[in-house]
């Protein structure tokens, strides 16, 4: 029986019933950019006492990859169709300028250079750029000192107190509750069991993370000294009060006016009282479809909430893939939530891999990585299923790609990496927690009976015996000889250089660069260039993008998977104050490793604040 009759008989099951939006959920359509009257528009071109401004808000946290419409008339803003807005913008020969509106959007250093990136593509079109920030962080802040003009309300303030690395560790609390963490690794600076083991960080752990936080410090002083035309040392003593009123920033050159959203067309005329300023919100946002009434309205409510997609045309047009590797790397099939969270599951990536690979229209493979890593099996697979495909593969790191981030980014042609990229982080990490004691003080007791001198390797209940660490060690150590060595034939580099720069140490994108472990450093659009100019295409001409994976149903997100504990879990993570999420998720390993005793995993989180 084909979707759209099972749509039909539960229609037909709600004895007559017409679901009024019963979900707000909306089906795409085509983009609305254009202001009311299209006439006009074309009479503005001639006509100078008019001028035309896109207003493009930036919030959310702008997950890679296809959109997933959202179950409240509205389509998750991805960061591919945030850039492609920016892009239109920026060719449009209607408009002016833009106002960008920066509401808080929750990205790293790496997003951050992307939008910088944009709207310096803006810029140079010769568009004037006006950015709207109510109050502002130190990442809100970097995106908004790209534009030409910074607005804060009289109220507003900018919070730049600096870069700050907290690490919270459990080894205390594991000895209360009588648990045994049993780790091991492979790599003095790979640091991702230490929160377990340690109660404070290890003189390799801080060395780490000190240089990390001096690479990020010095890109953002750069970044704003530049944009603002100020002296690092004004930014310096800027960052070095923290909190600063709209008045204040002013008086610093953080800020060019402290005005209100409603006054910026006032400073957009400049004066020029005879100016008709237009200004076109949500300036080629997707919209959606969000009538459900009725029998059709209902059917299209179904198809949409199963994954049923209108029919089109096979495009056999030239394509670039860009296949978005995003999340902590698993085996089996990806997974993702109504959130925009997901995992890089391993099969998911090959089936995504392979279609590209044989499709005839697909020229090249840009594959954007943006993970901390995890499985160690599942990055093999990736990897090796990528070392198959004979066009060119290019790699985009987008915020992290680290350890098994960066295992499957070795299958490339070429590296392309953020200044702010958090990469590295070559070493391997296994073990697990024995909850013997743990399970004895709630009068839990255990009766074993095994045949196998190691059978208790991978038991729970009980500490490793000498021979069963042993066992994993060596395992391990294999393991990372694998790692190095594919690393070290990627980056045609010799062992002994490439294992100094593993041992588990992380680098900044624009460290990893001078260092050779990537090759160049731009944006997602540099990558998908120089692959479109490796497969001889003239750069001129322009392609198709082809996403990949697609993006799971609604369905699907909402009523569960082969996992649902796991996606219940994250969604209910979600709800909770950001200062419990951190804790948890760094807890999440403890689960990870109770499926799999060996990890490419990064040791921490980093946000921007």
């Amino acid at each position: 029986m084909s979707r759209r009759w099972l749509a039909l008989l539960l229609y037909a099951g709600t004895c007559g019933l017409v679901p009024a939006n019963p979900f707000g959920v909306g089906v795409p359509a085509a983009f609305c950019d254009e202001p009311a009257n299209a006439n006009a528009v074309a009479e503005n071109k001639l006509d100078k006492k008019r001028v035309n401004y896109a207003h493009i808000e930036l919030k959310g946290s702008f997950p890679e990859g296809a959109a997933l419409p959202g179950l409240f008339g509205d389509v998750e803003e991805t960061l591919p169709g945030i850039l492609a807005r920016l892009r239109k913008a920026a060719e449009d020969d209607r408009l002016h300028g833009a106002i960008i509106h920066i509401n808080g959007p929750r990205v790293g250093w790496g997003k951050v250079h992307e939008l910088r990136q944009a709207i310096a593509r803006l810029r140079r079109q010769g568009k004037k750029t006006f950015a709207w920030l109510e109050s502002g962080s130190l990442s809100d802040y970097l995106i908004a000192c790209s534009c030409e003009q910074v607005v804060v309300p009289e109220s507003g303030m900018l919070m730049l107190p600096g870069l700050r690395a907290e690490v919270t560790f459990y080894k205390k609390l594991f000895d209360w509750l009588e648990i045994q963490p049993q780790m091991l690794r492979v790599g003095e600076y790979k640091s991702a069991a230490e929160p377990f083991t340690r109660t404070e960080m290890s003189e390799e752990f801080r060395e780490e993370l000190q240089e990390l936080l001096d690479g990020f410090y010095e890109q953002a002083v750069s970044q704003i000294a530049d944009s603002r035309r100020l002296s690092p040392e004004q930014v310096r003593a800027a960052i070095d009060v923290g909190l600063l009123t709209a008045a204040q920033a002013r008086d610093r050159g953080l800020v060019d006016h402290v005005a209100y959203e409603d006054q910026i067309t006032r400073l957009i005329q400049g004066g020029q009282d005879h100016l008709q300023v237009r200004i076109t919100k949500g300036y080629g946002k997707q919209r959606v479809d969000t009538d459900f009434s009725g029998l059709n309205g209902f059917l299209k409510l179904m198809n949409l909430l199963m994954g049923v997609e209108e029919p089109e045309r096979r495009s056999n047009a030239p394509k670039i893939a860009v296949i978005s590797a995003v999340g902590p790397i698993i085996t089996g099939a990806s997974q993702a939530d109504l959130f925009g969270e997901g995992t890089v599951g391993s099969s998911t990536m090959i089936k995504a891999i392979r279609q590209a690979r044989d499709d005839d229209t697909v020229k090249a493979i840009v594959l954007r990585v943006d993970s901390p890593g995890g499985s160690a099996l599942a990055s093999d697979l990736i990897w090796h299923e990528l070392k198959t495909v004979q066009k060119p593969v290019v790699v985009s790191m987008g915020d992290v790609a680290a350890s098994g981030g960066y295992y499957i980014a070795m299958g490339a042609d070429r590296i392309f990496a953020e200044p702010g990229t958090i990469t590295g982080s070559i070493g391997v990490v296994g073990g697990k927690l024995a909850l013997e004691r743990f399970m004895a003080k709630f009068g839990i007791t255990h009766s074993i009976v095994q045949r196998g001198k190691n059978s208790g390797v991978l038991s729970v209940t009980t500490p490793f015996t000498a021979d069963e660490q042993a066992v994993l060690q060596g395992l391990l150590d294999e393991i990372y000889r694998q790692f190095t060595t594919k690393a070290a034939e990627g980056r045609r580099m010799d062992m002994d250089r490439l294992e100094k720069l593993a041992r588990g140490r992380i680098y900044t994108g624009q460290k990893a660069q001078a260092l050779g472990l990537v090759d160049e450093l731009g944006t997602l659009d540099d990558a998908v260039a120089y692959a479109q100019t490796a497969a001889g295409i003239a750069p001129d001409v322009k392609l198709e993008r082809l996403q990949l994976p697609k993006p799971v149903n609604p369905f699907e997100a909402l009523f569960g998977s082969p996992d649902t504990e796991t996606r219940s879990a994250r969604t209910l993570l979600r709800r909770l104050p950001e200062t419990l999420q951190e804790p948890l998720q760094h807890l999440s390993v403890i689960d990870v490793l109770a499926r799999e005793p060996v990890l490419t995993i990064l040791p921490f989180q980093l946000r921007i604040r």
